[in-house]
């Protein structure tokens, strides 16, 4: 796989992403004037863990960790899900990416946060990423899901390839090239 292609991507995508951002207007499309509805499920819920729910803090450090450009791809990997050595340049491209673009300092603020429905011990959380620091008016919002880790948490590994690998798209042949 082209780790540096998909770090690129990666980073083109959230670039992509803030721009789209400032283009939308703040008006509401008029609601839809047909009714939904919704197909029943038969299948439980899974158990939630008796803890409480992590702190958002907790869960945005681990992004604040992962965008930090000073912070060395090696030592981010362990701020992913089953993440390896191999994570580590792709990690540093995509950090260098964004300070190249001027996307950095990211603002992460984490909120909704409930127990994970695939896997009662992960935690979801919608996560609003600010570009260019706090006060910025380019951001998105975007789920996001954490597993525990020892004391800490971790980006799971499908949000990590998300956000890092455009999903599978990214590594397909069909996949466009950014024009320059």
């Amino acid at each position: 796989m082209n780790r540096t292609r998909i770090a690129v991507l990666s980073a083109a995508t959230i670039v992509a992403a803030l721009g789209l951002c400032g283009c939308s207007n703040n008006e509401h499309p008029a609601k839809n004037s047909h009714p939904t509805t919704s197909v029943p499920t038969t299948t439980a819920p899974a158990t939630p863990p008796a803890a409480p729910l992590p702190p958002p803090e907790a869960l945005t450090g681990v992004l604040d960790r992962l965008a930090d450009v000073n912070v060395p791809g090696a030592e981010k990997v362990i701020l992913v899900e089953q993440g390896t050595a191999n994570d580590a340049a792709a990690l540093d491209k995509f950090g260098r990416a964004l300070a190249d673009n001027g996307f950095t300092p990211l603002a992460f603020e984490a909120t909704d946060l409930t127990w994970s429905q695939t896997d009662p011990a992960n935690v979801v959380a919608t996560v609003k990423v600010t570009a260019g620091g706090e006060d910025s008016d380019r951001h998105f919002s975007f789920p996001m899901e954490f597993t525990p880790h020892g004391d800490g948490w971790q980006l799971t590994r499908h949000t990590a390839d998300l956000l890092l690998e455009m999903g599978s798209a990214a590594g397909s042949p069909n996949a466009p090239t950014p024009t320059r």
